[in-house]
């Protein structure tokens, strides 16, 4: 998807990259890149919204709350993500966009259940607030030229610690624990967004004119849609109003 045999000028933007001596050479092909990953992504958040919204609408968002369809619908978009992460090589781009798409679909009725939980005012107030945070981080991510690299080991064992203090509190039940939990899991998806656009921009060097650099613009996609999504439910938790 990206054009990689762009011609490069001594200008500043998006898809910028600095060299020593202040000079600024435009990579067209990776502000490409880049554009068409958070394209994916954006296009399949709203998709999400949509799907949520119509199914709440519908009066169907309750079926999802509780009983077997609840575990299908929240264990099937999981599945996805490990069929695309482990089956990238196999898989064609097509099925890759495939399987983004209906993962974006099923995560929008997993997500459905929110508005059963939480107004709608707070839901719109914490998916704008979640939006620009978004932004700004993702770009500060792209821009800096601190390497981002020695963050992904600490985030990820954030993650695994998030998992293990969920599963614990399904059972403890504890409401502090709870917003411990959301206020740690809105800090760890924040580092992540920075950490992996800025991985996301590196590996462009290296996929560059390889067959799998259009692969690589939906996985991309789908690791920037997980940490804009957790980010939102984490935030959501923290701070949204209940019903």
């Amino acid at each position: 998807m990206a054009e990689f045999n762009d011609p490069r000028t001594t200008t500043t933007g998006f898809g910028s990259v600095p060299r020593a001596g202040g000079q600024v050479v435009f990579d067209a092909g990776l502000r490409k890149h880049m554009l068409s990953i958070y394209n994916y992504m954006t296009s399949g958040v709203l998709l999400t919204g949509i799907v949520a919204l119509m199914t709440y609408t519908s009066g169907m968002a309750a079926t999802f709350a509780s009983g077997p369809l609840m575990w299908i619908v929240a264990l099937s978009p999981l599945a996805i993500v490990f069929a695309m992460s482990f089956g990238a090589n196999r898989f064609s781009k097509t099925t890759l966009q495939m399987l983004f798409w209906a993962f974006a679909a099923l995560m929008g009725l997993s997500l459905s259940t929110i508005f059963l939980r939480f107004t709608g005012a707070s839901i719109a107030v914490t998916f704008f607030a979640t939006a620009a945070a978004f932004a700004g981080l993702s770009l500060f991510g792209y821009t800096t030229q601190k390497s981002l690299s020695g963050w992904g080991s600490f985030l990820i064992m954030g993650v695994v610690g998030l998992l293990v203090a969920m599963i614990a509190n399904m059972f403890l039940q504890s409401p502090g624990l709870m917003y411990a939990i959301s206020f740690i899991g809105v800090l760890i998806f924040a580092g992540l967004t920075a950490y992996d656009t800025q991985r996301l921009k590196n590996e462009y060097a290296m996929l560059r004119g390889t067959e799998f650099a259009g692969k690589a613009v939906v996985l991309g996609a789908l690791t920037l849609y997980l940490d804009f999504i957790n980010m939102f439910q984490f935030l959501l938790s923290f701070m949204g109003n209940r019903e």
